[in-house]
């Protein structure tokens, strides 16, 4: 079953001579990770603002399983910094949109679940990068969405803390089984967090994808497309 789905989704700078996105089709399933690659210019911000409802398509269709909108984690936490670190992942609930969706007890759970538990009255200016990053995606996930978007959100994070990291958002993504969008240049990183990875080029559209669960894609392989080799199987 899908929980996301576009259809022919063609996205249009001002001005542009070309569609950043054209004719986009592609399916997430409800427990699926899917991770998008490309390289710089490639169009995967601007998918991603079109994911998150910041920017319309000006064609085709984006279509979700439920009522529930997808919430986004960015590149920077952006947490507010004279909120603690349980409001900040409870803010969600300052919005009439999420009614009833943020608890209390929603909010402890998360903190548990993400090993940030401890830091419920810290203050963002009292966090590490990778903590941060942490309470990020707990606000995301505190409004139950039905999807969650992640943009490069290790980007900025040091190799260490952010292979860490990796792995434990493979881990988070498992436990709470959310469909999830992974946009992201790393594909050390695709390849430890997706199920499902795939390859935007812009106007092309996604032109390849790998199943690294399933198919023990290495890195060697995605960078063959990275470089125009071996094209694997159409999305």
């Amino acid at each position: 079953m899908s929980k996301l789905a576009l259809r022919g989704v063609t996205r249009w700078h001002t001005g542009a001579p070309a569609p950043v996105l054209a004719g986009l089709d592609l399916d997430v399933g409800e427990h699926e990770t899917v991770c998008v690659l490309g390289a710089s210019g490639a169009g995967k911000s601007t998918l991603v603002r079109v994911l998150a409802g910041l920017d319309e398509p000006q064609a085709g269709s984006i279509d979700l399983a439920d009522s529930r909108r997808p919430a986004l984690v960015p590149q920077s936490p952006d947490l507010f910094p004279w909120l603690t670190v349980a409001e900040n992942v409870g803010l969600g609930a300052r919005y009439a949109a999420n009614a009833g969706r943020v608890s209390d007890a929603r909010v402890r759970e998360l903190l548990e679940d993400l090993g940030i538990a401890e830091l419920a009255a810290a203050l963002p200016a009292e966090l590490s990068g990778g903590q941060a990053q942490r309470v990020a995606l707990g606000r995301a996930l505190a409004v139950d969405p039905g999807v969650v978007l992640l943009d490069e959100p290790f980007s900025a994070l040091d190799p260490a803390i952010r292979a860490d990291l990796q792995v434990w958002l493979r881990e988070v993504l498992t436990r709470v089984q959310i469909a999830a969008v992974l946009v992201t240049h790393d594909v050390d990183e695709a390849l430890v967090v997706a199920d499902r990875i795939v390859y935007l080029e812009g106007a092309r559209g996604f032109t390849a994808q790998w199943r690294p669960r399933e198919a023990g894609t290495t890195r060697q392989e995605i960078l063959a497309h990275y470089r125009g080799g071996t094209v694997q199987a159409a999305v």
